[in-house]
């Protein structure tokens, strides 16, 4: 039988994380990590079932959020349940504000493979038909769960036009978008990343 290949993803060694300045939960200093943990002299790629289970490496994870704002001032997040088809079997049945996934050495061809990794992963799990503006507001790192001991989160806000945001995947469940109100609301339905980054950014 012939063996399956087993997916390289891009990690960097715990190590380096922490030189740059260790933390828990949320930090908004993106200047301080960015350069430093996306550096080719620090990233390699590494095969995925032993990542998942060694937190002297951290995975690196684009997770993008998109928010709507509409004129009136009010903030929709756009919001849907981890199915059970979905890559992480720890997150099943959890709700997540959060879209995207682990760069491959499939994208290691390009002059910024966590860009090119990013975008394969939107247009896998979402179709975006609106004009949008991006930018990068901070990381995530969650050590006292076993999936956060071996991730690292890049969190981006994705400002767009309209709520013209629409799943690809049957894995992302009951998705739309929800006033942040209502999200914070239920916040201990969302997983841990989730809930890390609305407090951070939407918390009062």
């Amino acid at each position: 039988m012939e063996a399956v290949e087993v997916e390289q993803i891009l990690v960097i060694p715990t190590s380096v994380f922490k030189e740059c300045g260790y933390f828990q939960g949320f930090s908004a200093d993106t200047a301080r990590y960015l350069h430093r943990i996306l550096d080719p002299q620090v990233t390699e790629y590494r095969p995925r079932d032993k990542m998942e289970e060694d937190p002297s490496f951290k995975q690196l994870i684009p997770y993008c959020i998109f928010r709507h704002t509409a004129e009136d001032g009010s903030v929709s997040i756009f919001q849907y349940a981890r199915g059970k088809g979905g890559g992480e079997a720890r997150l099943h049945a959890k709700f997540s504000v959060g879209i995207g996934g682990h760069i491959s050495s499939l994208d290691a061809d390009d002059d910024s493979p966590y860009d090119k990794g990013m975008q394969r992963e939107l247009d896998e799990e979402v179709t975006i038909d609106c004009q949008y503006d991006q930018h990068c507001v901070g990381l995530i790192n969650d050590d006292q769960n076993e999936v956060g001991k071996v991730h690292l989160g890049v969190v981006h806000i994705y400002d767009v036009a309209t709520q013209d945001v629409t799943a690809n995947e049957v894995e992302i469940e009951g998705s739309g978008f929800e006033p942040i109100e209502s999200i914070m609301d239920r916040l201990d339905q969302f997983e841990t990343w989730s809930q890390i980054c609305l407090e951070a950014l939407f918390g009062k």
